[in-house]
Order: structure tokens, then sequence, then C-alpha cells
């Protein structure tokens, strides 16, 4: 467990307003233990994450300690915790934590939110439960036992009496806070589990919810940075005479990333930086090219690489296999394209600093803010907003020190806006791959060896050119391979290149999976086999699976049905109609498991159309099954998107896709029909934001080739059919 920090009552009240009227307690979420720990206003010892606040009204107010950026924590989060508190939802209020110690991590990624809050949130809302269940019967002077709490209230069995939650706050803060609290049987949940409304949607319809790009901070000045094009560039000089001519325009200074034009509004802003004259020396890095890098991975394919699995001997067995199979898969760099462009609202002065970000990791931003103005932690605090769209881009934190140098440098509060131009080139983007696998069959045509090599810009090389263990966030997906071949062999190499890379939604699995599942389909077609029938015949034994993650373990069985649960609902096997295909592709990550059906048809001029797109998921215990259903949709659309289009292509260092006339995202006029079949499950919770993105590239493809007999090994998908 944690240390524990101090917190004087005066600093707890100046978080609270109002707690002396309330029950308020803390929760630390030990990352270690996953224990909660709760302390009430009155302690002088605590060290929370989020926050519980129940009033005299009875009005219960939770702080969410996750970014909200359309996956839904804002309502998950606060279910855990009025499932176990026996709350009337209705009298739930939502606030967002801002980045302090007594919340714990803010960091928002991997599908965890809900995965590491399961346990500590509920087991709050219990504490919370017990302790107004003890008021209630030491005000009545009755046995604990007697009462029971429900939708709010405390119920006295025997007399009937009722006492609400508000009534009891007061009386609730002077108990000890009990060390071991019952939890719930998940057979009496009635919130967990129903599909109630998303708490942040009013806010979001009627315009009141505060995203980044809605900050107004008194005194604050709009600002945007011109950008060396070829990636590590760096400002020679730059002449501002015709910039600090454009009505509106403040000032104009070079920071660590560029020159930073400063205006009164964002359009000047704009105009004053395409008024600018910057000299750049473009550095090493001009001469990369996509073309290069392609011929470069093609090259370490066909060496040796790290050995990151190795069962039985693959080799061997593929000298006696009967037949040989042998394809590569190639995926490029992909951009995030979040609908809200980065930026960033800060005010730095001599002493302290604070900053409203739509941020996905604020802590890593504080660090960085620390470093370079050698402020102390408790000087900087950051205010996270809504955010319009993460995919692991509003990790990195360097939209939110440009927004402090730009205040630095302006002596005022600045809001640095990005264009959708800056947002495509200058993103942290999905790792280029290029992946080799290779199989054996044996005169059954049954796999009995299998061999991949993966090459990529590997994420952790970027950030730590010399760690030893390039491939840990590379391998994803195929590390993990789940079909029972004998002899399996997987490979790592990872490939230079100077284009920044980063977390893209779903990681590694994103290019894994479309190798893996499409490589699959392939050994059924030389087989001669159903692709589904042979899925299901390698999974026939049950199997736990090792994965990069130790906490992570894929069963087999839980694959398999998520596998079957797709192909019944998607109707495989039945006629289509001419010139339609049906594909299938199945894949662990994040700790659930996903399938899905496409249904596609291909146009003589080599457009797919996607019609109807089947999805089970086994994501263990459903929370909320609309977040669950709105997440598989939104996966599948950003998954989409990226295997039709998606594609960041260098040339002379930079990239050459700006806006989304030449980075297309998929159109309403595009869209399948989506079915989204959960599992019912007793697991834990697994994750949702990011699972169903890997597999609908591979079943795309494969739904591809079964309409017109064309592989697809290179994405994305329609520059390949209007090559071929």
């Amino acid at each position: 467990m944690n240390a524990v920090s101090k917190v004087s009552r005066r600093e707890f009240m100046k978080i609270c307003p109002g707690a002396g009227a309330a029950l308020v307690l803390g929760f630390y979420l030990a990352p270690s233990s996953g224990v909660a720990e709760t302390v009430a206003e009155s302690s002088q010892s605590f060290a929370p994450n989020a926050f519980l606040r129940i009033d005299g009204t009875g009005a219960i107010t939770v702080w969410v300690n996750k970014s909200e950026m359309g996956q839904g924590v804002r309502t998950a989060l606060p279910m855990l915790v009025a499932e176990e508190l026996e709350a009337d939802w209705s009298s739930i209020r939502v606030e967002q934590a801002w980045l302090h110690p007594r919340f714990g991590n803010l960091d928002t990624g991997g599908s965890e939110s809900v995965v590491t809050s399961w346990e500590p949130l509920r087991r709050a809302g219990a504490t919370a439960r017990e302790m107004l269940l003890t008021a209630a019967a030491q005000t009545w002077g009755v046995d604990k036992a007697s009462c029971h709490a429900r939708n709010g209230e405390v119920i006295h069995e025997p007399s009937g009496k009722r006492l609400k939650y508000g009534k009891l706050a007061v009386t609730a803060t002077r108990l000890p806070i009990p060390q071991e609290v019952p939890l719930k049987n998940p057979k009496d949940f009635h919130i967990l589990g129903t599909p109630l409304p998303r708490t942040d949607a009013p806010a979001k319809v009627d315009g009141s919810g505060l995203f980044g790009l809605d900050v107004k901070v008194p005194g604050m000045l709009y600002a945007v940075v011109a950008r060396c094009p070829v990636f590590g560039g760096r400002v020679v000089s730059f002449d501002a005479k015709r910039a600090l001519a454009i009505p509106g325009v403040r000032q104009v200074m070079e920071i660590s990333r560029g020159v930073a034009v400063v205006a009164e509004n964002t359009w000047a802003a704009i105009q004053g930086r395409r008024a600018l004259d910057v000299q750049w020396e473009e550095g090493p890095n001009a001469a990369e090219s996509s073309a290069d890098l392609s011929a470069r991975f093609a090259e370490l394919a066909h060496k040796p690489g790290k050995v990151v699995r190795n069962d039985g001997d693959a080799t061997s067995a593929l000298g006696t296999a009967s037949r040989k199979i042998e394809a590569v898969y190639e995926l490029p760099f992909l951009a995030h394209a979040t609908m809200e462009p980065m930026n960033c609202t800060a005010d730095l002065k001599k002493d302290r600093c604070e900053i409203w970000a739509p941020t996905q990791f604020p802590g890593w931003a504080r660090r960085e803010v620390m470093r370079l103005f050698k402020l102390p932690f408790d000087s900087i605090r950051i205010n996270v907003t809504l955010v319009g769209g993460g995919f692991g881009r509003r990790v990195n934190p360097d939209f939110v020190v440009e927004a402090v140098e730009v205040s630095h440098a302006a002596d005022a509060p600045v809001k640095v806006v990005w264009t959708r131009e800056d947002d495509i080139q200058h993103d942290f983007y999905r790792p280029a791959s290029y992946q080799r696998l290779t199989a054996g069959l044996d005169e059954n045509g049954v796999p009995v060896s299998w061999h991949h090599h993966i090459v990529s810009t590997s994420i952790r090389a970027y950030y730590q050119p010399n760690h030893p263990a390039p491939e840990q966030q590379e391998i994803q997906g195929a590390v993990s391979f789940p079909y029972a071949v004998p002899n399996a062999r997987v490979e790592y190499t990872p490939a230079i290149s100077s284009v920044p890379r980063g977390w893209w939604r779903s990681v590694a699995d994103s290019h894994t999976a479309f190798a893996v599942e499409s490589f699959v389909d392939e050994l059924a077609t030389e087989a001669g086999k159903d692709p589904y029938e042979l899925r299901k015949s390698l999974l026939r034994d049950h199997r736990r699976v090792a994965t990069p993650s130790p906490e992570e373990v894929l069963d087999t069985e839980r694959l398999k049905g998520v596998l079957q649960l797709a192909a019944d609902r998607a109707g495989w096997g039945k006629p289509l109609a001419r010139g339609q295909g049906r594909g299938i592709a199945a894949h662990f990550s994040f700790r659930s498991y996903v399938a899905q059906v496409a249904e596609v048809s291909v146009r003589p001029d080599g457009s797919v159309q996607v019609h109807r797109v089947v999805c089970a998921i086994d994501c263990g215990r459903v929370v909320n099954p609309n977040i669950v259903a709105a997440q598989m949709e939104g996966g599948i659309v950003f998954g989409l998107t990226a295997a039709l289009n998606g594609n960041i292509t260098i040339q002379g260092g930079r990239v050459q896709q700006s806006n989304f006339d030449d980075y297309p995202l998929l159109r309403i006029y595009e869209m399948p029909v989506v079915e989204v079949y959960p599992v019912p499950s007793q697991e834990p919770p697994g994750g949702i934001g990011e699972v169903a993105v890997p597999v609908i590239a591979p079943a795309v493809a494969n739904a591809v080739f079964a309409a017109t007999g064309t592989r697809i090994r290179r994405l994305p998908i329609l520059s390949q059919l209007h090559r071929a």
C-alpha cells in the first residue's frame, strides 16, 4: 500500500466546499493491491483518488479521476459507486477530478478505467453505505442488522421507519471507518448491467460541456505555432514583419518547436502565421521516405530477429510439412485524427502555473512542465476538460508544453490551437509495420508450423533508443497467438525511423491482428477448409495462453465463444447476393474477446461497401450495455476508416497528407449496419474502448477475398484494390 499523504482539514475544506455539512469520503485506489482505503472528512490522514460527497439534500457527488473522451467513464465509474451505495441514480452528480495527489492517478488509457476501478470504487460505495446504516441504527436506537439501504435511504424493517441519506450525512461523518465491508452479490445488482443514460450527454447536447477549445480565461490571448515540416528540423531565422502587420497579432516569438504567433483571436493568429517568413534547417531526416522504409522492412524481415515466443521447433516442422505457405502483410503509419484538434490553455506565473487541457495523461504533462520551468510539484494545477477524442494521441504532453512555453514568452494566459493540418502533420503516429508469416500444413491441411516475424518502427525505441526490449509494445496479439499449432515461433526486429510514434487506439493489436487473422484465412483456403470451421477446430482444446502483460491471460474457450456467437448471429454459411462476400476474424486484447463478421461488396471501380458488421464481445461483466455497444460501434468506425483509407506517407522527411481530403474519414453514407452481441459473463470486467479496432480490418479484408478472390495483404484496402 502506498504511503498516505497528510492533508489538513483547512486544505480539505478548500477542495470540498460545504464539506462540514456533508459526508465526504476519499477513496485511495492502490495500484498494487486494488484495495480501497476510505477516510471521513474529519480524518487528518488521507490520499484520495476519487471523492464521494453526500450533502444535506441527499445529492451525491462523485469525482471521476479519468478523462472523459467519449468512452463513458463519467457514467460507468459513478455506477460502480452507486451500486454498492444503494444510491438513487437521479441524485448522482458527477465532477471531473483535477490533477492532484488526493485523486491518485488520472492517466487514462489502455482500456483500463473500469478494469482498475471495479473493486476499489465498489468498496468505496459499500463503505459509505455501511456508515449510513450505522448512523441510522444509532439514530433510532436499533440493531443495525434490522436496517437495509435502498434507493438513497435507510429503512428499518420492523417499524418501517425511513431516513434519507442527506439526513444521515452529518451523523455518519462522526463514525469510525469500517475496515472490512461486504460487497453485494452480483445477482443483487440493479444498477450495474443496466443501460443507464450517459451523465455527460445533456451538457454535450446543450453546449454547456467544457471541451478544451471552449476554455476562456480573463485576459487570454490566442496562438498558433509554425513547426518545421521535417521531423527534427529547427528554426534558422524568421522575419515577423508581415505577421505583425496583421490586425490583432500581438507578438511573434521562437519556442522550442517552432515560431509562435500570438494574437487577440485565433483567426488573426492563423493569418499571422501564413504571413511569416521562416527559414528552416531540415536536418538529416529530410532524406526519409515511405518507399525507403518499406525496402528496409523487407530486408530486415529476411534476417533473424529477436525470438519472443518459441514453441516446439517451427523450422524443422516446416521442413517436413506437406505444404508451405508464406505471406507478407504491410501496414502504414496512421494519424489519430481526433475530431477536436490539439489545444491547451496555460497561464504561467513566476511561481505557479494553471493549465486547462483535454489530456489523457495530465501527470506526464505536469512532469514535463516541472522539468522545463523548474516549478515545484504543488505549484502546477492541470484542469482536465472534456476530450473531443483521444485514441492515444493525447497521452503525449507536447501540446501542453507548447502552451506553457507561449504563455511564458507572452507573459499572459494563452490558448494554443492546432489546425487540422497541424494535427495530421505533427502527430505521434501508429507505427508502420511489415510482417512476414510462414506456415506448414500436414497432409490433412492442419497447420503444424507457424512462424511470424514482425518488423516495425518501435514505439519504445522512439522514446528510449537504447532500450534492450524495443519489442515490448509491438508484439501484442502475435506472441499470444491462440490457435493450436504445435510448433510456433515469433520474432521481432525494430526498424530505424525519424517519424514520431505513439499509442494509437489498440496499439500493436491493430496490426498484428490484421496479419494473424488474414493469414489464418489464407491457411483455410490452402487447406480447402471453411475459415470459420478451421478457426473453431484450432480452438477446440481449452488452453490458457500467456501474453506480454502478466496480468492478462488468453482463455481459448472464451475466444471460441465469441467466434461462434458472431458466426451464428451473422448467419455464417448462408448465401449472399452475387458480388458480396463474408469475412470473419477474432482477437483477444485488453482482457476482452471480440469476433466480427463483415459483409461487403466490391464495385467495378474497386470501391468497397461494408454493408453489415456483426460483433460479439466477451468483456466480462458488463457495467452498462449501452456504453459497450457504443464503444464497439465507435471502434468499428475507427478501425474501418483506417482499413479502407488510412495512410500516412513520408516523402522528404515530411508527412504528405494534411487534412480530410487526403486523409479521409468514414462518411455517414459508408457506415455499415452494426450489430453488437455481448456474451453474458460472471468474469471481472475487461476493456472495451480499443478492442473492436483490431478485428475489423481482417474481417473486411477476408470478406473482400470471399467476394473477389483478391487477397489484401497491404493496407489501406482501397488503394490495393485500385491497383489490382
